[in-house]
């Protein structure tokens, strides 16, 4: 074996173990969710696998819940092989049948919980056993399930019983309203329930707002005799105009509320009956009779129906007649004569067979010729009074009918005999021809193709085109602007045919054959044929992943299934309610168009046994991909385009990455009044390395919170709408790596205590560049404000002064600060007695000299050193007294701010008293006399002893106690 053969062989098995993966990968699927149930409902999960190698074994399946207040908590619920698989609190439910699981099929299984509770919401997941070697697919798929409470209200205020007369009209009212938060819609309808039947619908109004009338009541309503109205938002009235004999029984209301599931399916989640209203008729005292000429006829013979009527003061009263055969209406003559025939006999009217009249005051005829097998049955006529308003109008009474007049028709022997075969099916766009054999054939013969649809059961037969006994071709009603033929290619055969059938063309075709002798037609002969138009081609939509995130991929599917024939496709996008953009189409030649830029999109084609599949892939979907999609295909057939019904609208929902940011900044920050603060707020994580930031600063203080300054992405900054202009100008932003944000206040003031909240949105970028928002993420931090510490005093040695003369008032200042300190003093002076305070002079920091005495100050101000100022009151006077003080301002440098006063301080008071120089010289006098008097007091203390003699000597402070040296007497 060479290695070409060798490198065949493992292409080969590689080749086909991709197909095989491909094709034999098992899939398991459920409905998608969420489903809102009502409590007390029942809730059905189908669930179906595909992929395994044996289709026809049968499956094993598993259901299993997780709930919401135990999200890693999985509750068995039942299984169909395994007895003891459920969980004790559904064990009960499960052993009362409450809970099963049906089979559908070997690989198709239906979950049904009878009786929903509201415990059962929560995640269903439903698993198959996988009973293969290999496992390859998904062996489970989930469905959420949400059980709400049934909101519907329904009720009726009306009497529980009315009586009524034939022909009066009738009101009745029923209240019908919903409170279910989900979008739902309500259908309504009122029903009547006659003794021993079923109810019968009178009238609905779906939960799409088409309003139909039920069986029996469909030419009323045509009439305007029924009507269902609805007023406000919860009223529905139902009006009938003229009550009928037949509509004794018990009427009652219903609602049905509707919501739409994943799948775009409509689900009718709970239904409420209103109370039932009994309705009693009164007999009427108008009498109708109906007579037959002759009740049993041949075939081709006149049928002549007479109609008499009786009632009190008839000649002054004007009345309708109709007849009727097994209530379908053939004629009508109105209170003024008038001939009206039903849609089903106009055929006959028009070609002389169908004909009425009135023929007296009381009486009414009635003829059909020539009859039919088909005319054959019950006959009855119907007579109500027409009473005319001033304006000329008919306003309708109650209706009374006669009993039934049976007619009996046997065929004639006229020896012709028709045929068709009995079922056909054709294809959609084909052609569809029916062949009518006639045998026996004598005389002249025309023929009339009917066609009755299938959509409905109460559809009647319609003209589609007729064949006159002179060859005369004419087509009828709205096929004459389809292409429709009919002939007669041989005396015993009579064909239609129409082209480019659709569906609607569905249903049962009749070919009546009438014979004539002269002018005069002898007898019909009818025979019917169904007819299946088959839809060749089935479109359907559907996707692995309609949920995806901004740049990931998605794959829509488009399946034809169909016989193999030339189709275009067109691929379309709904992004609202209204509008649906085409996005490409591409031809059955193979080429595409595109509409505008749609760079995001790709194709793909895969030919299947049956069906042919059409991929439409987004990659890397953006918001701008999201919406409903929807594929469309034309069938090119007979060089003609022939659109197919589109496909279902399949939703892809583009959500945005979960934002990772994560931000960090200190929770409290202390700082002083007037000082300058800064707060950060850094991200500590972030999606993505190209990620931008918005960034919003906002302030909250007791219940004042505003916007302070935000800055987008692309870093524009904006100041918040209430912020002041002061605040403005003492606010910036910074942003640096990392990143981080800061936002700076100069001079902080008190008012500006709070919290302050950095949020910061997140922004990335899609494949289209564009840029997109993530949820935002805040951090918060309380500034407190706090008076600063006293870096500044004010010294002075005396505090009180009793002058004459000048005197000085020093300020002597010591601060903490940097020698980058200036300063502005003041220096005030005030009264004893007086709150004012009066400056008297200022030095300012800009060496700048000011006096602001009021009076005659003569003053001095010098400097000795950087903190001290004096200054000197020079020849005061008495009314210089007083208190007197400096007021200190302490200025510091601030680049961004320049000057800004850091400190004020005050000094204590110098009490100063201002003497004149007259008050000295008495003071000095009375000092002086006080001085004398004290010396005298001394003197007379001293000299106090010799006085008084009695007393021995006291040494004397003036003498020695020495004996003296006296000079000799004249007696020595």
């Amino acid at each position: 074996m060479n290695n070409t053969d060798s490198t065949r062989k493992i292409k080969t098995y590689f080749l086909f173990f991709y197909i095989w993966r491909n094709i034999c990968q098992t899939l398991t699927r459920a409905p998608a969710g969420p489903l809102y149930r009502v409590v007390g409902s029942p809730l059905y999960i189908s669930c179906n696998v595909s992929g395994f190698v044996s289709e026809s074994l049968q499956k094993e399946f598993e259901f299993r819940i997780v709930k919401p207040a135990k999200p890693d908590f999985e509750i068995n619920i039942i299984s169909t092989r395994d007895q003891s698989f459920s969980y004790a609190m559904y064990l009960s439910r499960v052993n009362n049948k409450n809970i099963i699981v049906n089979r559908l099929s070997p690989n198709s299984v239906l979950f049904e919980i009878k009786s929903l509770q509201k415990d059962d919401e929560g995640e269903y997941e439903c698993t198959v056993i996988n009973v293969e070697s290999v496992y390859m697919g998904t062996y489970s798929a989930k469905t959420t399930v949400k059980v709400i409470d049934n909101s519907l209200s329904v009720s009726s205020h009306d009497a529980t019983t009315m009586s009524y007369n034939e022909g009066d009209a009738l009101t009745l009212t029923c209240q019908a309203s919903s409170n279910t938060i989900q979008h739902t819609h309500l259908s309504f309808a009122w029903y009547l329930r006659r003794d021993g039947e079923d109810s019968a619908e009178i009238i609905s109004l779906d939960r799409d707002f088409t309003l139909s009338a039920g069986q029996g009541f469909e030419r009323r309503y045509q009439d305007g005799l029924i009507r269902l109205d609805k007023t406000e938002e919860a009223t529905y009235w139902l009006k009938v105009a003229q009550l009928q004999l037949s509509d004794h029984g018990r009427i009652y209301c219903q609602a049905q509320e509707w919501i739409q599931d994943p799948d775009r399916s409509w689900y009718c989640i709970t239904h409420k009956s209103g109370a039932e209203i009994a309705v009693v008729p009164d007999t009427s005292s108008l009498v109708v009779r109906i007579s037959a000429q002759q009740s049993v006829l041949h075939e081709g013979q006149e049928l002549s129906l007479s109609c008499n009527i009786d009632t009190e003061k008839l000649k002054e009263r004007f009345f309708s007649v109709a007849w009727l055969r097994e209530n379908v209406e053939l004629a009508q003559i109105g209170p003024t004569g008038i001939l009206s025939v039903g849609s089903e006999y106009s055929g006959r009217e028009k070609v002389g067979e169908l004909k009425a009249a009135r023929t007296g005051d009381r009486d009414y005829r009635l003829t059909l010729q020539p009859v039919r097998t088909e005319d054959q049955g019950e006959y009855i006529c119907r007579a109500w009074p027409q009473e005319r308003g001033q304006d000329g109008a008919f306003t309708r009474g109650a209706a009374q009918d006669s009993s039934s007049q049976l007619v009996t028709i046997s065929v004639t022997e006229s020896g012709i005999s028709v045929n068709m075969k009995g079922s056909l099916s054709v294809n959609e766009g084909d052609r569809l021809k029916l062949i009518c054999q006639v045998d026996g054939v004598k005389g002249q013969l025309s023929v009339t193709w009917q066609h009755k649809p299938a959509s409905t059961s109460t559809a009647q037969f319609t003209n589609v085109i007729s064949l006159s006994q002179e060859g005369v071709m004419e087509k009828e009603g709205e096929f004459k602007s389809r292409k429709v033929t009919a002939a007669r290619p041989s005396p015993g055969s009579f064909t239609l045919e129409l082209d480019e059938v659709t569906p609607s063309d569905s249903g049962v075709y009749q070919c009546t054959v009438s014979e004539w002798k002269t002018s005069s037609k002898t007898s019909s002969h009818s025979q019917t044929a169904a007819v299946t138009v088959m839809s060749t081609v089935k479109v359907s939509l559907k996707s692995r992943n309609t949920r995806v995130t901004i740049g990931e991929n998605v794959e829509l599917m488009c399946q034809v299934r169909g016989p193999q024939m030339p189709v275009t496709v067109t691929w379309s996008l709904q992004r609202d309610a209204t509008t649906l953009d085409n996005i490409l189409t591409m031809y059955y030649d193979g080429s595409i168009s595109w509409s505008g830029d749609q760079r995001r999109y790709q194709l793909k084609v895969e030919n299947q046994k049956m069906q042919v599949m059409h991929y439409l892939l987004i990659n890397g979907a953006t918001l701008r991909e999201a919406g409903s999609y929807q594929c469309s295909v034309s069938v090119f057939l007979h060089n003609v385009h022939k659109k197919l019904p589109p496909s279902n609208l399949l939703a892809v929902v583009v959500q945005r990455p979960v934002s990772k940011l994560a931000l960090t900044s200190p929770a409290n920050l202390k700082a002083s009044i007037s000082t300058d603060i800064e707060l950060k707020c850094s991200v500590a994580k972030k999606s993505s390395a190209s990620s931008r930031y918005a960034v919003t600063w906002k302030f909250q203080h007791q219940a004042e919170n505003k916007v302070i300054v935000s800055s987008d992405k692309d870093a524009v900054v904006t100041f918040g709408p209430q912020l002041d202009l002061r605040l403005r100008q003492r606010i910036s932003t910074r942003n640096s790596q990392g990143p981080s944000f800061a936002l700076l206040i100069r001079q902080a003031e008190v008012s500006e205590n709070g919290s302050y909240t950095c949020e910061v949105a997140e922004w990335l970028q899609d494949p289209n560049g564009v840029w997109y928002q993530l949820s935002s993420t805040n951090r918060t931090t309380l500034v407190t404000l706090i008076e600063p510490e006293k870096n500044l005093s004010i010294e002075m040695d005396e505090l009180e002064l009793n002058v004459s003369r000048d005197f000085t008032i020093p300020c002597s200042i010591k601060t903490q600060s940097s020698g980058e300190s200036e300063f502005q003093v003041t220096w005030f002076w005030k009264k004893e007695k007086e709150s004012r305070q009066r400056p008297i002079f200022t030095s300012y920091r800009n060496c700048t000299l000011q006096d602001r005495s009021e009076k005659d100050y003569q003053l001095r101000f010098y400097r000795p050193l950087p903190n001290l100022f004096n200054l000197t009151v020079l020849r005061p006077v008495p009314e210089n007294s007083g208190l007197y003080f400096c007021e200190v301002e302490e200025w510091l440098p601030s680049l961004s701010h320049g000057w800004r006063k850091v400190a004020v301080e005050k000094s204590k008071y110098l009490a100063v008293n201002v003497y004149s120089d007259d008050t000295w010289m008495w003071i000095l006098a009375a000092l002086l006399v006080c001085l004398l008097l004290v010396i005298l007091v001394l003197m007379l203390k001293m000299c106090w002893p010799k006085i008084s003699g009695g007393k021995k000597p006291v040494p004397s402070l003036w003498t020695e106690q020495l004996p003296l040296d006296n000079k000799p007497s004249a007696e020595d």
